[in-house]
């Protein structure tokens, strides 16, 4: 081990960049569909080797020393998110006489906007670094810190969080309820990289022992979480969720047969042993109409729901007077069985570039528009709207919105079900959509409650709080999910307020590095 170490820290220039590339790359097979989070045991203490060699030549000023370990990590960050995130580029190819031109763009475009966080990352460490177990920790601290900054930073964008590799099951993701999403984020790089010190560094002992006893608490919490069955509740409701899978070719050109496959696969009959649903859920902008001009579609609607029936169903939304320019949204709708719409939620959390232009006179002038919604753009909703049901509340999740940890619930919001409509139809039989989904497990885990999920050509599912899907329908399936969900708990959280917890635990690595690096452990 410690002649690979040797290799790798005196490596220089094109291997130093194809090795940082590759190690980047490999990490990605921690995250969702490969879930192989032994690839972190590989990719990290080698993060950690090639930063050594980096440290190892003295700079004048700071300045100076921090750039070899900014654009290691830069290096290795580009490797980790084109290698995660090349399927983005199967948007482009929907309207490929358009956009076809665009998919190398959009290959390197994106992560060349996330590389850099992960080059703060390790310029973060580099300040604290030294030739112990201390540089690992300095490491978790500047990756935890990093993950962060990608939760809001340029409107934000945790896709494929480093922690997510630590949590690729229900038993290893009830951690998340403690620290959440940013605690595991420095956890796992913690546990991941300190195998580096088997070929170089001091403290091999104490800093295995660290790693071991991180590991067998995480393991042994989610073992006792699982052992603990989940609170009995008297009512529940009777959900149908439906995915159509229609393909992003028919949707707009085929608006009448899409509209009866919907209406087609809510009216079926129940499997035998299910209850008629009460609630038929139907996913992101499902509806092929404009609502407020199709009369019609709500008498059919109407028409199709039995008494005591309830429809939501992801629409574009329009919004405008006689004269005036319209606005749309990007929305869901209740609509009960008279065909009548009682309520509505609009995405507050848009899609850059997807669903609006950012700076839009800008990129006009080289005739772009947003990808998604056509000739118009998407307004963001004002505020967070829940639908009320009689059994329950349901807060809306449009799309990505579920991504963001920072816009879930908080503990004084009323007992509810999250809904996550989305359309992942965009990124074909890719990774996307599994790692979409387990996007939306840890948001039941950090929450504690129950997530119904209604994706147009897959997953669809419902997760209960603790990740674990109940039902599910993979990619490409066409077909609806009948189950009872009980009613909300009436608070979600059990361990306290995970956002922050998480910062605590970040707080926690800086002291722990600082200490290290004053103790030269």
């Amino acid at each position: 081990m410690g002649r690979l170490a040797s290799g790798i820290i005196l490596l220089s220039g094109w291997k130093r960049t194809l090795v940082t590339l590759l190690a980047g790359a490999l990490l990605v097979l921690t995250q969702a569909p490969y879930d192989f989070p032994f690839a972190g045991f590989i990719s990290f203490p080698v993060l950690v080797w090639l930063l050594d060699g980096g440290a190892a030549v003295a700079s004048p000023g700071l300045m100076a020393r921090l750039r070899p370990a900014f654009v290691t990590g830069w290096l290795f960050g580009f490797g980790y998110f084109v290698a995660g995130l090349w399927w983005t580029s199967s948007a482009m190819l929907v309207e490929a006489e358009t956009y076809a031109w665009a998919v190398p763009f959009a290959i390197v475009g994106l992560p060349l906007l996330l590389a850099p966080f992960f080059g703060i990352a390790t310029a973060l460490a580099r300040l604290l670094w030294n030739d112990g177990f201390g540089r690992i920790v300095a490491l978790a601290f500047g990756f935890g810190v990093a993950e962060w900054l990608r939760t809001f930073v340029l409107t934000g964008f945790p896709w494929n969080p480093i922690g997510f590799g630590a949590m690729p099951t229900p038993l290893l993701m009830q951690s998340a309820q403690i620290v959440g999403v940013t605690g595991m984020n420095a956890l796992a790089v913690l546990v991941f990289a300190t195998p580096a010190l088997l070929g170089t560094g001091r403290s091999k002992v104490f800093g295995l022992t660290v790693a071991v006893l991180v590991t067998v608490l995480h393991i042994g919490f989610g073992l006792w979480t699982l052992s603990v069955p989940l609170p009995e509740t008297a009512v529940k409701t009777a959900v149908r969720i439906v995915q159509p899978d229609i393909q992003m070719d028919d949707k707009w050109t085929r608006q009448d047969a899409i509209f009866k496959t919907l209406l087609d696969l809510s009216s079926q009959a129940p499997a035998d042993g299910k209850r008629r649903p009460a609630l038929i859920v139907w996913p992101e902008t499902a509806v092929p109409y404009f609502l407020s001009e199709a009369p019609e579609a709500l008498a059919a609607i109407g028409d199709m729901l039995q008494t005591g029936q309830t429809l939501v169903a992801g629409a574009v939304r329009q919004e405008g007077a006689a004269g005036d320019s319209p606005r749309y949204y990007n929305s869901v709708v209740q609509v009960d069985d008279s065909g009548e719409i009682i309520g509505a939620a609009d995405k507050v959390h848009l899609v850059p570039f997807g669903e609006y232009l950012p700076l839009p006179a800008l990129w006009q002038v080289f005739g772009l528009r947003q990808l998604v919604s056509g000739p118009m753009a998407y307004e963001p909703g004002l505020k967070r709207e829940y639908l009320q049901l009689p059994d329950a509340v349901l807060v809306p999740y449009i799309c990505y919105e579920i991504i963001f940890s920072r816009l879930m619930p908080g503990a004084d919001a009323p007992p509810s079900h999250l809904l996550n409509v989305t359309n992942d139809a965009w990124f074909g039989h890719t990774p996307g959509p599994y790692q979409h989904l387990r996007q939306a497990q840890l948001r039941a885990v950090e929450t504690g409650k129950y997530i119904l999920r209604s994706a147009n050509t897959g997953i669809s599912a419902t997760i209960d709080p603790r990740g674990r899907l109940l039902e599910a329908l993979d990619v490409g399936v066409r077909g609806v999910i009948d189950v009872d969900v009980p009613t909300p708990p009436e608070r979600g959280q059990q361990f306290g307020d995970w956002r922050r917890n998480g910062m605590l635990v970040l707080a926690a690595f800086f002291a722990f590095a600082a200490v290290l690096r004053l103790s030269r452990r």
